[in-house]
């Protein structure tokens, strides 16, 4: 595992020009916004489509960042969320960092198993009796699942939180770990990291390189 690794340059690079992007096409709208001749609607959807390409882009940059120094299967852990996605298999994984998560939750069953795509959607599989609980990961090795993490008790306003959610956004207010979240409901990836909440834009998929 990479003691520090976030440049992730072509990444980088990519995010760097769609921002410079953003920035002239919202510079260009605010040079007409006085001319009764033209309309910024339509302009405005491109921006905020373009916008909704470097959330994308952000997420999949940071994700990086926060989880490569601290386990090898980070893509296996985007391979298992997107496909837990595609058929709306609710899901919530936990990745230990600098701070022992054990303390901070209930620990359900020990597993002490390689992660791997597999693994991680059989254990969210609807009916398996973990599925419900949320699987704890340090290095490369999922040490175990069904564990019970403590509930945020932070009002969002104008959101209305499942238990999924409120779990993440509840471990992550304890200790430095990076809960992700798939929503049972809707399908929407999401990670938790000190005590906030960040939605992934599913409509195309999380790249990860190294």
């Amino acid at each position: 595992m990479d003691s520090n690794n976030c440049d992730f340059s072509p990444m980088k690079q990519h995010l760097e020009d769609g921002i410079q992007h953003l920035i002239l096409m919202l510079q260009s709208n605010l040079n007409v916004l006085g001319n009764e001749n033209y309309c910024l609607l339509g302009s405005l959807e491109d921006v905020k489509e373009h916008l909704m390409e470097i959330e994308s882009m952000a997420a999949s940059f940071y994700l990086n960042c926060y989880l490569s120094s601290f386990t090898d299967t980070y893509k296996d852990l985007s391979t298992s969320v997107q496909h837990l996605s595609k058929h709306r298999h609710g899901a919530l994984i936990v990745v230990e960092r600098r701070d022992l998560v054990e303390p901070n939750i209930q620990i359900g069953t020990a597993i002490g198993a390689l992660v791997t795509p597999k693994l991680i959607e059989s254990i969210f599989y609807p009916g398996n009796p973990l599925h419900d609980g949320a699987v704890l990961i340090r290095g490369n090795q999922l040490i175990s699942a069904g564990n019970v993490l403590p509930l945020t008790t932070t009002i969002i306003e104008e959101k209305k939180l499942g238990t999924r959610h409120r779990a993440a956004l509840g471990i992550s207010e304890q200790c430095d770990a990076l809960a992700l979240v798939v929503s049972e409901e809707t399908g929407r990836i999401s990670f938790a990291l000190n005590g906030k909440l960040y939605p992934i834009n599913t409509t195309k998929p999380i790249k990860f390189v190294g």
